[in-house]
């Protein structure tokens, strides 16, 4: 468990560390001469049966408020500070909101020096501390009388902090990437640069490969330490020390993340809801600048709303945070607003979309989707955006900003009865959404080959803007090849038609596939070009060629050349008689003019029969010659050369070529 202490300057914050654990936090030379804590103090406390208690000690002085937000990130537990002589103090009340607008709920209040002052001003200060507690996330938390001098009170305080570390909640370990927010860095000698911090999700073994954030530098963890002792392991919840190869100590600072490389990416454009303390005289307006403190960093930003709204005092809303420069966050982290100046807290709040889209905010969409990022639980929060987003939820920007590993997504998107859709992006959509959208492809493809039965299929693109114009085209491409994939639709090009849809089968074309046909067939090995069989059977020429085309894709005609087409079953006898050809022909090799002869054709035809053969795969040129490359039947289906020129083929090649 890590515990900050909180309160004014001068109230006993270290002291009372020191006498819990041993060690005076003051490091810093000037810290020992002022007597005061400047920058943020470490201390550790075993306690038997509940591990390890580490104690964040930060300063209470107004100028070091910003050493003292750093201290705070990342805690369970906090000690709010009161002395008895001094009372509620300006710092008591800033230290108190910061907390409070981190939501640490878990602590207690403790009045300090009582040694010093009358029992009835212990009393008093008591009182006043329980009232002021009240309106904040620590209501009704203990309220402690000690003196570190004297140590009265002091065991009650140990074992309410044993108690608090035995029922510390665990952080995310499983199912999160690692998260390691920087608060000190400085080079041992021999050991090169080392970093301090809190483990804020996930796990960090030693010869792990990480990344600092936000400059996304890739480093490597030569060793861990925690509690002054080497370390196998770090886990979320605890404070260690890395020593890191890959980095000089100046790239390392406070500030900085240390991360799983999946998660390097930086931001400087945050969607965030804002609260605004209620004693603030007033709103905070559109564009205001502000400084943010996230984790241990602090940097200035502008707040941007509506033009004309404003968030007032007392209230929360949501905004969008302009950085001046980059900083790390994602989903859930708890964030401090102090003024242009640095002199005041005005508010703080959550991160709910650290990589929010550049577009305008206003859409009914957007709003709804921001609305749905407010929930704290990734399950709770998919659900609510599968349901705002009718073009789907992008899942690689939900697992990034929850910080979710892929284990963890799946379960997710099980948990959510949702289905990827598409690879770059993964796109989630409800499993009965994806079964509609199929439904819809079905009827729209049926009713689209009722409409034009001569036509290929209906157009991938029009398919998209009627069914789902709202999902990512590639995402919806993915969604057809799966039903192509089993067979509930073909694709063709960019076209999608029914399984085994022919587009001749209607009564116009089947009436002019009667009148055509005999004149291809009686044709034999002759079959005349377009123009000449449109002559002959008195259709026109342009009717015929897109009746041809479609024809084609049924296997019924094969193109030849550009303007001839030939029946199947008459391409078959001519490639039977190739394969008779080089049967006995030398080496299994002939020459077009083998072919030629032994098919009684012209030579140019020949040609054009040969390379239509070779496009098909059945032959195969070697030179001058061919080759039969793999049988014609599973192609053209079978046949044999017509009757009686088996002789004469077996003539024509009796000549046979030199061998190779």
């Amino acid at each position: 468990m890590i515990v900050a202490t909180a309160g004014h300057i001068d109230h006993g914050k270290t002291t009372l560390v020191r006498a819990l654990t041993g060690v005076d936090t003051d490091r810093l030379p000037e810290e020992k001469v002022r007597g005061i804590s400047i920058d943020i103090g470490f201390a550790y406390w075993p306690v038997d049966g509940a591990g390890v208690v580490g104690f964040v000690d930060v300063p209470g002085h107004e100028r070091f408020v910003r050493n003292m937000l750093a201290g705070v990130c990342g805690i369970d537990y906090v000690i709010l500070v009161v002395a008895a002589d001094d009372g509620v103090m300006p710092q008591t009340i800033e230290h108190l909101n910061i907390v409070d607008l981190l939501q640490v709920n878990r602590g207690m209040a403790v009045v300090t020096k009582i040694d010093r002052v009358t029992r009835e001003r212990a009393l008093e200060v008591t009182e006043s501390v329980k009232r002021l507690i009240a309106a904040t996330g620590l209501a009704g938390a203990d309220v402690l009388d000690v003196s570190a001098v004297t140590g009265e009170g002091m065991d009650s305080l140990r074992e309410r902090l044993r108690a608090a570390a035995a029922a510390k909640v665990q952080r995310d370990v499983e199912g999160r990437h690692f998260r390691f927010a920087i608060d000190r860095a400085f080079t041992i000698p021999g050991s090169g640069p080392v970093v301090t911090g809190t483990v804020f999700t996930g796990t960090v073994t030693s010869g792990d490969q990480l990344a600092v954030s936000p400059t996304e530098l890739r480093v490597r963890i030569r060793a861990i330490q925690q509690y002054g002792q080497t370390a196998k392991r770090a886990v979320a919840g605890e404070r260690c020390a890395l020593n890191v190869a890959g980095a000089e100590v100046g790239e390392l600072s406070r500030g900085n993340w240390i991360v799983a490389p999946e998660l390097a990416s930086a931001t400087q454009r945050i969607d965030v809801r804002v609260q605004v303390l209620a004693s603030e005289v007033h709103p905070l307006k559109h564009w205001t600048p502000v400084h943010v403190h996230l984790g241990t960093a602090n940097v200035t930003a502008r707040l941007a709303m509506r033009r004309g709204e404003a968030i007032m005092p007392g209230f929360s809303a949501q905004a969008r945070l302009f950085l001046d420069r980059p900083m790390f966050t994602l989903h859930g982290d708890r964030f401090i607003l102090r003024d242009q100046s640095a002199t005041r807290t005005v508010g703080g709040g959550m991160v709910f979309d650290p990589f929010p889209p550049v577009t305008r905010r206003g859409s009914s969409v957007q709003r709804a989707t921001r609305n749905a990022l407010e929930n704290a639980d990734p399950r709770a929060a998919l659900n609510a955006l599968l349901a705002v987003s009718p073009g789907g939820v992008n899942v690689d920007w939900f697992e990034k900003i929850y910080n979710l590993t892929p284990a963890r997504t799946a379960e997710t998107m099980r948990d959510a009865k949702a289905v990827f859709v598409g690879k770059h992006p993964r796109t989630a959509l409800p499993q009965a959404v994806v079964s509609a959208l199929r439904d819809n492809v079905l009827a729209s493809v049926a009713t689209f080959h009722r409409q034009s039965p001569q036509a290929t299929g209906a157009a991938v693109g029009d398919l998209h803007r009627e069914i789902a114009p709202d999902l990512a085209a590639k995402a919806f491409l993915t969604v057809l090849r799966e039903m192509a994939d089993k067979r509930a639709i073909e694709i063709t090009g960019s076209s999608v038609c029914a399984p085994r849809h022919v587009t001749t089968a209607n009564p116009v074309d089947e009436d002019l596939w009667r009148r055509i046909r005999p004149a291809l067939e009686n044709a034999g090995f002759a079959v005349p070009p377009l123009r000449d069989l449109a002559a002959a059977t008195a259709v026109d020429e342009n009717s015929l060629r897109d009746f041809v085309h479609r024809k084609s894709r049924t296997g019924e005609l094969v193109r030849v050349s550009g303007s001839t087409f030939y029946p199947r079953a008459t391409l078959a006898r001519l490639a039977a008689i190739a394969q008779v050809t080089a049967m006995h022909a030398a080496s299994n090799q002939f020459s077009a003019a083998q072919f030629r002869d032994a098919a009684s054709i012209g030579r140019g035809l020949a040609i054009e029969i040969l390379e239509c053969l070779d496009r098909l795969g059945i032959t195969q040129r070697v030179g001058d010659c061919r080759k039969i490359l793999k049988p014609f039947e599973p192609i053209l289906g079978p046949a044999s050369p017509q009757p009686g020129q088996t002789s004469s083929l077996m003539q024509t090649t009796a000549t046979r070529l030199p061998r190779a």
